[in-house]
């Protein structure tokens, strides 16, 4: 083949430190956007996100995949400072540790944008916590309980 072709979707998730509810309306389409800008400058593109006061979801699709994990820094690190920056009542603020992501097919697409997009109805009845086991789990990825949450 003469040219390489790439189609890579992630779908990442982290939630605040504590899964404390730090994501206040005032700060959330701010958040967003500026998170669709770290990822653009990143040459990704952000192409859907969610969440809760307490997580966040994102779908992206990223060129050099190699850069992931940096970009995920990036966007962790950045906003912090941009929300303590921001927002003078929120020094509080921080994420947790890690984060999960996990690839998606091109066939799962639009079943993940609903889902990233309906995150507010989905935690009616689900909490952060078990979503994220079940997502583990979807995924067939077997870890111990004190190392999910910390």
């Amino acid at each position: 083949m003469s040219h390489s072709f790439r189609s890579h979707y992630f779908h990442i998730v982290w939630s605040t430190k504590n899964r404390a509810d730090l994501i206040t309306n005032n700060i959330q389409s701010r958040l967003y956007a500026y998170i669709g800008g770290i990822v653009k400058s990143h040459q990704g593109v952000l192409l859907q996100i969610g969440g809760t006061a307490n997580h966040l979801h994102l779908l992206i699709s990223i060129r050099n995949i190699d850069k992931l994990s940096y970009l995920i820094r990036e966007i962790k690190s950045r906003t912090s400072v941009w929300v303590h920056s921001n927002f003078i009542n929120c020094k509080q603020f921080a994420w947790q540790e890690g984060y999960g992501s996990f690839s998606v097919s091109h066939s799962a697409y639009e079943n993940i944008i609903c889902y990233i997009r309906n995150q507010e109805e989905h935690h009616k009845i689900m909490t952060f916590e078990d979503e994220f086991r079940t997502i583990l789990k979807k995924h067939n990825i077997e870890c111990e309980e004190k190392f999910i949450f910390g």
